[in-house]
């Protein structure tokens, strides 16, 4: 099922934000933790992972971890299975080489009411066959490759968690908060990503969890160029504290600001954008997702994946900021497939010529999907000018 939306973070306060370098972490509370529906991590080591598709296409990635939820159809309380991070084969030494793990589905059932999921990459599939099948009709421009294959194979890389400046030592540093059930990522004041799960307990067992997670280019160098951030202070009105009860109203006034202040201006590149939503798997009264963005160019763009209760509550949320080149591609190919592949009808929709398009499908590392008599008398006419 897929549909377009965008997102509600009713239920989760944003808190003061606490800073180190160029990472600023805000933390996020639950009003009400949601108690039937839990979140155990699990590591895999330094494993590659491969994961079966279908019959004709298979999925390799780095999967450092993966989640298993476990959830109940009535309502009562979930117990998640110690709802802590181990690394299976504990106390034995790191192989010296990294072992390809198999997997038949990215989410699948362990038991009854437990489904094992790889966190980020249900959404970095749905990106990846993002029109993978390439041209649905043969125009001559294209090679036997974009006709026969599509998009195969197709790859993106990302940065693991432990290589963001920064971003290790603010998770050590940092205090967890009371009900605490989630966090955003800043570098430089970039939202880098967005964590949230169901209970504190989780969060606490999971927060280690996000130097395992995948981040993009941006963020990476964002991290790495940029100097400390600037702190936001409460300051507290000298003219409206005369006992301890307006000193704890100014408390909360400033509490109140900072939230709406971070939801209106801070997060609004991503809770501001609509999404198409595609539901993975039904898991009892919740269902797992994903969702693309609408790829507008020079914006901020996420995508990422969620687990929803059918009354319409956020239990997990885990997003990914696209880079600049990631998201230039994730725009070509959708104006592509909106243009039935055909060349001109996409360039006269983009305002350019049709050797422009061409050269612009080669810097997107599409090129060998163009016949190269094609590609290069595009080339030429682009030295041309025509």
């Amino acid at each position: 099922m897929t549909a377009t939306t965008a997102f509600d973070l009713a239920g989760l306060t944003a808190l003061p934000a606490q800073t180190w370098g160029a990472i600023r972490l805000v933390p996020l509370v639950r009003e009400e933790p949601i108690t039937d529906l839990r979140l155990e991590g699990r590591l895999y080591g330094d494993d590659i992972a491969a994961v079966a598709l279908d019959r004709r296409t298979a999925y390799f990635s780095y999967i450092p971890h993966g989640f298993v939820a476990t959830w109940t159809k009535d309502g009562g309380p979930a117990a998640a299975y110690g709802t802590r991070l181990r690394r299976e084969g504990e106390g034995q030494p790191v192989p010296p080489c990294a072992p390809l793990r198999f997997h038949r589905r990215m989410a699948r059932r362990t038991d009854k009411n437990r489904l094992r999921f790889l966190p980020m990459h249900l959404a970095l599939e749905g990106y990846l066959a993002l029109h993978f099948g390439g041209p649905a009709l043969v125009w001559e421009e294209w090679s036997h490759q974009a006709v026969g294959r599509g998009l195969s194979p197709r790859a993106e890389q990302a940065y693991a968690g432990a290589e963001v400046a920064g971003l290790g030592d603010a998770l050590r540093a940092f205090e967890i908060h009371p009900g605490q059930c989630g966090v955003l990522v800043y570098a430089a004041d970039a939202l880098a990503a967005a964590f949230v799960v169901p209970h504190p307990d989780d969060y606490r067992a999971l927060h280690p969890s996000l130097l395992h997670d995948l981040y993009g280019e941006l963020v990476y160098h964002y991290a790495m160029l940029y100097g400390p951030v600037p702190d936001f202070r409460a300051r507290i009105r000298d003219s409206a504290v005369s006992s301890l009860a307006g000193l704890r109203a100014e408390a909360a006034r400033q509490r109140t600001e900072w939230a709406d202040f971070h939801r209106s201006t801070m997060a609004d590149g991503l809770l501001d954008a609509s999404y198409d939503v595609q539901r993975v798997h039904r898991m009892g009264p919740f269902a797992l997702s994903r969702f693309l963005p609408p790829f507008h160019r020079r914006t901020e763009q996420h995508i990422g994946e969620t687990i929803t209760h059918e009354d319409g509550r956020l239990a997990y949320l885990k997003t990914f900021r696209l880079s600049e080149h990631q998201l230039r591609r994730g725009h070509l190919l959708t104006r592509l497939a909106a243009a039935d592949w055909n060349l001109k009808a996409a360039a006269d929709g983009l305002g350019i010529t049709p050797a422009q398009l061409a050269l612009r499908i080669e810097s997107a590392g599409f090129g060998p999907l163009l016949r190269q008599d094609v590609l290069d008398h595009y080339r030429a006419a682009a030295r041309r000018g025509g």
